[in-house]
Formats: C-alpha cells, sequence, structure tokens
C-alpha cells in the first residue's frame, strides 16, 4: 500500500519535471524535430530564372505594334477612298428600284437574301460573299479551261467534227469517210482569233471589251402552303442563269435545314434526278418556270455587282471594328 502510495506521488514530479526539460529545449531543436511539424505546412514556392535575360516578359509595346498600326490605317484610308459613299452604284440602285424581292442584307454576315411573294407562293435567294473569297482562279483563267474542255471534251471523238462541214471558221484537216470535214483538236483556233470573226463575236476595239464576271451560286427555294418546296441550285455566270440541279421535299423544312436532324433526315430523301439527265423539253420549261418569277438574266447581272459591294463593305467594317485594331 505503501509503495503504491510512493509511486502516486512521485509520479507528478517527474512529469513536470519532463515538461520543463522540454520547455527549456531550443526553439531550433523543436523545428528540426520532424516529428513536431504540423503535416499541412505550407511549403514554399520555387523560384525560377527568367526566360529571357536581356528583357522582361511584361513589355508594354510589341516591336512591330506601330508598324501594324500604321498599316491598318493606311488601308482604312484606301479602302475608304475607292468607297467614297454609302450610295448603291447606278446599276445595283435600278435593279433593286424595279425589281420584285426584297433585299436582307445583315452586316457582318456572308449571305444575302432575297424573297417575294408570287401568287401563293413564297420565293427566297440566297447567294454569299463566299463565292468571292473562295475563287482560287480569275475569270480569263476560268474562260480558257471552259474553251479546252469545249474543245477536248470527252463527248466528242478526236476524229470527226462536232460541228459538222459548214461550222464557220473549220479549217479543213481532209474528209471522213462519211463526207464531213474532218478538224484536229489541235488545229483548231479560238473564234477571238480568227480574223474572219472578229466583226461577228466581238466589238471593234477596247471600248465595248468588259471585265467578265464570276461566278456566284444562287439557291432558290419556292414554298407553297401544304404543298411542300422546291429548291433549285442555279449559278449566276455571264449574265445567264445556270440551272444545276432541282429537288423536291414534301417536307419544306428539309430544303434549308437547320438542325441536326433535319440535315441527316435529308440526306436520305431522293430528291430529283441531275437536272441535265433531265428531258431537253423538261429542261427548257424549268428554265422559263423561273424567268417568270424573276429568276433571270437581270438576277444574273445584279447578284456578282452585289457580291463585289458588299465585300468591299465587310472589309472595311472587317478593318475599322475587329482585331487585331481593338488591341492596339
Amino acid at each position: 500500500m505503501l509503495a503504491l502510495r510512493s509511486f502516486s506521488r512521485a509520479l507528478p514530479r517527474s512529469l513536470s519535471k519532463s515538461s520543463m526539460r522540454c520547455s527549456q529545449r531550443p526553439i531550433s531543436t523543436v523545428h528540426r524535430s520532424s516529428l513536431l511539424q504540423h503535416p499541412w505546412k505550407v511549403a514554399s514556392r520555387p523560384t525560377y530564372a527568367a526566360f529571357s535575360t536581356s528583357r522582361s516578359a511584361r513589355e508594354q509595346e510589341g516591336e512591330v505594334d506601330q508598324e501594324l498600326s500604321a498599316k491598318i490605317e493606311s488601308e482604312l484610308r484606301i479602302e475608304k477612298d475607292i468607297r467614297d459613299s454609302e450610295q448603291y452604284p447606278s446599276n445595283v440602285q435600278e435593279y433593286l428600284d424595279n425589281s420584285p424581292f426584297e433585299l436582307h442584307d445583315t452586316p457582318g454576315q456572308e449571305e444575302v437574301v432575297l424573297t417575294r411573294q408570287y401568287g401563293d407562293e413564297t420565293i427566297r435567294l440566297t447567294f454569299s460573299i463566299a463565292d468571292l473569297n473562295n475563287m482560287d482562279q480569275d475569270p480569263d483563267q476560268l474562260s480558257e479551261d471552259q474553251a479546252l474542255e469545249d474543245d477536248f471534251g470527252d463527248d466528242h471523238p478526236a476524229d470527226t467534227q462536232s460541228g459538222g462541214a459548214q461550222t464557220k471558221g473549220a479549217i479543213n484537216q481532209g474528209r471522213t469517210k462519211g463526207g464531213n470535214i474532218n478538224v484536229a483538236p489541235e488545229d483548231r483556233i479560238a473564234p477571238a482569233d480568227r480574223e474572219e470573226l472578229a466583226d461577228d463575236e466581238s466589238p471593234s476595239g477596247e471600248e465595248g471589251a468588259e471585265e467578265p464576271s464570276f461566278p456566284t451560286r444562287i439557291n432558290v427555294t419556292i414554298q407553297k402552303p401544304g404543298k411542300g418546296c422546291m429548291q433549285v441550285e442555279t449559278l449566276a455566270t455571264d449574265g445567264m442563269i445556270q440551272i444545276d440541279n432541282v429537288y423536291y421535299y414534301q417536307n419544306a423544312e428539309l430544303a434549308d435545314a437547320q438542325t441536326a436532324d433535319l440535315n441527316w433526315s435529308k440526306r436520305n430523301v431522293y430528291a430529283g434526278p441531275p437536272f441535265g439527265n433531265l428531258d431537253e423539253d423538261l429542261q427548257v420549261l424549268v428554265e422559263r418556270y423561273l424567268d417568270e418569277r424573276g429568276i433571270n438574266t437581270s438576277l444574273a447581272l445584279f447578284v456578282p455587282d452585289y457580291v463585289d459591294l458588299k465585300e468591299q463593305r465587310e472589309y472595311l467594317s472587317w478593318l475599322s471594328s475587329r482585331p487585331p485594331s481593338h488591341l492596339m
């Protein structure tokens, strides 16, 4: 019993002495003890040497900023001098004044829309300045390529003459068994280079020479209430409307599919054969059908002119209100 009592008395004294020893330890010793460190202590952030030793990375202005800004200002002045008026050119204004179509042009958008009512039909034409921006060749090169395709096309054999013996300007190269004059493709002369055709196919002098227009796609949709929609893909080129394809959709929403589901449904619908595969009389009637609705030569002349005008306006707007001008 005494031994237990002595032990209980000695225990508090020993604890107090040990606590005093701990309190008398140097602070540096406590810090060096890994057992007393908090596990959530924030680690010090490492420092790295700067990537560039010559200049700070926080430059206020780049070396090319001023030069680029001056170039943009120069482009703005040039474009404003070219387009000195907000009014339409006379040919564009004349078409808009006399055309049954209503123009819908949203600044900043590539697509332009023309709409009109024809009886109970709603007609919508769309074209885009992307056709001008995406041109890979100039019109002269396109014309030369088309001429070569006409001369060396696969549909005409090399040893016969497509137009027969009476073709104007043909060069005699002997006769075939059928009596027609044989014209070799490599010996044909372009009409513009033939003296006998100069008066017939081109105006005298350079006053009548006009710069050829670029081809522009025009998508035509004609919709009747409850009767579906017809969609016609056309090309305005050299003052003519060329029909590429004619489609018909019972669901009018498929003609101008705006969602992924409608676009997927449109792919699986048989909309009709290529226009060139139709009967020739049917092709002529479709052309007359469009002509009655104002899709004609006047439209084919207007669209390329308006595309060129809109592209200039959008470029000027881009220079004045888009980066990099806003960043400087």
